[in-house]
């Protein structure tokens, strides 16, 4: 969700500029437009309601399976570069969104959202992607035990890396 603070500071950064006439942002499932009038609109009319267009509708949810981007096997630990074996059940990849910070807590004094080990359903929140200034948590999607985290705190990530590998029930 936007908040009113981040979209009034868009507004004002898309007015300061002559070289940017349209903006289109979408976060978690929704997607804002802001979009200034041309000179010939703004000529036309000599009260103008609303200098702005707000269209705040969802994002279209993907209907085909994600596909990951390949990723430099020195970047992958080894653990995750082992696929899972039938003994261990298969390993669901928790995959990062977006191009962001991941961040392992909500700030730097509290604990990590989730540590090896810890059991998971598919509401709970495993870390924060900050991309843009805004804070996004991702949530687990599945039910499982958290089997390793591929990342550390603070490191920049790639839309489709993996972030987690989770041990589904």
């Amino acid at each position: 969700m936007f908040k009113l603070s981040e979209i009034k500071e868009l507004i004002q950064l898309l007015d300061q500029t002559s070289s940017v006439h349209e903006l289109e942002i979408e976060s978690e499932g929704m997607k804002l437009a802001i979009r200034k009038p041309d000179r010939s609109e703004a000529e036309g009319t000599v009260i103008q309601a609303a200098p702005y267009t707000y269209p705040f509708t969802p994002a279209p949810q993907p209907q085909s399976p994600q596909i990951i981007a390949p990723q430099a096997v020195s970047e992958v630990p080894a653990a995750a570069q082992q696929p899972a074996t039938s003994a261990e059940g298969a390993l669901h990849k928790i995959v990062s969104p977006m191009v962001g910070t991941f961040y392992s807590a909500a700030s730097p004094e509290t604990p990590s959202f989730v540590n090896v080990g810890d059991r998971v359903n598919e509401k709970s929140t495993v870390c924060i992607i900050e991309a843009m200034k805004l804070m996004n948590e991702l949530e687990a999607e599945v039910k499982g035990e958290i089997v390793s985290v591929l990342v550390e705190n603070g490191q920049l990530v790639e839309y489709g890396q993996p972030l987690f590998l989770v041990r589904a029930e």
